[in-house]
């Protein structure tokens, strides 16, 4: 893994963002168990923590995506997150909403959008990548054309990359599943026979452990 893969995994554990538990499974909302949980809304409430994710967007994006325009965020939790990437790189700043707005000028992208603009997506989770991906679609509504999105974290479903490559959509992400569980046994957050557990989650996460 590389040094932003490897630290800003380090820091997801460390502040539990990331809450690994192999034995004991949590429900997702979709109702897939799950021997892992992440919350990256956590990381706003640690200014070192805070400081390295946006430092390493703005480092990623200005190296992947040198003609970037505008930085924009998914709504909700990556709308902090994007603000201060943006404000590193000295970009505007955009956010979509998960749908329109229900009055008003019923806007899903809200801030100053200019067709043609060259944007960024900035995503705090992706899964299975379709709310990442609708908002993509939502931008390109508006005229913008998407370069990529950069994600803090992403399991790495195959379903994931799957979408991403029908989308027409280039992922980066921060941190990665494969990263933060070789971390995690290294640093003893799980033992090395949950390995076997975790890794097996990963690759049919709707099934798993779905008769019990």
């Amino acid at each position: 893994m590389n040094t932003i893969e490897r630290k800003v995994a380090q820091t997801l554990l460390q502040i539990k963002a990331i809450k690994l538990s192999p034995a004991n499974y949590f429900t997702w909302a979709s109702g897939w168990h799950s021997p892992i949980y992440c919350d990256n809304r956590k990381i706003l409430s640690f200014p070192e923590a805070r400081k390295l994710v946006y430092e390493s967007f703005a480092e990623v994006i200005a190296e992947k995506y040198p003609e970037v325009e505008v930085v924009a965020g998914v709504a909700t939790g990556a709308i902090a997150h994007g603000v201060l990437a943006a404000e590193k790189m000295g970009k505007p700043f955009i956010y979509v909403r998960s749908a329109p707005k229900s009055h008003g000028l019923e806007n899903q992208v809200e801030g100053e959008v200019k067709a043609g603009a060259k944007v960024v997506v900035i995503e705090d989770l992706v899964s299975t990548g379709g709310s990442s991906l609708a908002a993509v679609e939502a931008l390109r509504k508006a005229g913008c054309e998407v370069l990529g999105m950069v994600a803090i974290f992403t399991y790495g479903f195959p379903v994931a990359v799957e979408n991403f490559e029908k989308a027409g959509v280039k992922l980066d992400t921060l941190s990665n599943y494969g990263a933060m569980i070789s971390l995690a046994a290294e640093e003893g957050y799980v033992k090395e026979e949950e390995l076997e557990t975790l890794q097996e989650w990963r690759k049919n996460p709707s099934q798993w452990r779905q008769n019990e």
